[in-house]
């Protein structure tokens, strides 16, 4: 069965993406970033042909803007709720099969480490993508059984605990695994550091 990746993604307008990284950098370089980053995406996931791919965008009248995404791209509201009850509703209702969620903003996510991610599933409940600064870029579950009740409950967002409470909302003997760890681009150093990495 064919698996699917969820992309959560901000409609990408100026002074609405990478806040944080705005503050450093100024909110058109941002943009930039950001920009591009969808669209080094859509050329990783959706153009491979092993996943099914779905953005998940907010806010949710950004699924009529076709202009603001990537080309042919299968658009979905992620809907009301704080960031939590959207991933875990995005990730109950895809299709069936193993599903993996990932963010729009993380550069270093590819087709190869999307790929170790899935395979993982194939003998574990379920996988995290972890990043440097304590979230994590990727969630996912093989969902032999339904994804947790509970998941990202009491979730501190955007901080160094994320990974640490999420795994705390799943249901004990849940098999976890890991892909590899990803740097986060959030500030000045860090998108200084992945600019000198392109060189």
């Amino acid at each position: 069965m064919k698996p699917t990746v969820l992309i959560f993604a901000k409609q990408p307008r100026l002074g609405r993406v990478k806040s944080r990284l705005a503050r450093d950098i100024g909110a058109g370089p941002a943009l930039r970033f950001y920009r591009g980053n969808l669209n080094r995406l859509h050329r990783q996931c959706s153009m491979s042909g092993r996943w099914r791919v779905i953005w998940c965008v907010s806010p949710n009248r950004a699924v009529h803007v076709r202009r603001d995404w990537p080309q042919g791209v299968k658009l979905k509201a992620q809907g009301r709720g704080d960031l939590g009850q959207r991933m875990a509703r995005a990730l109950r209702a895809a299709p069936p099969g193993p599903v993996v969620l990932i963010g729009s903003d993380i550069p270093g996510i590819d087709g190869t480490v999307l790929r170790q991610a899935v395979s993982l599933l194939g003998r574990q409940d379920a996988v995290f993508g972890p990043a440097e600064d304590g979230g994590y870029w990727l969630v996912g579950f093989k969902r032999v059984r339904a994804v947790p009740y509970g998941l990202f409950r009491g979730v501190r967002w955007s901080g160094p605990h994320a990974l640490g409470d999420t795994i705390a909302t799943l249901p004990p003997g849940m098999r976890v695994a890991f892909a590899p760890v990803l740097p986060d681009v959030d500030d000045g150093p860090s998108y200084t550091a992945w600019k000198e990495g392109l060189r």
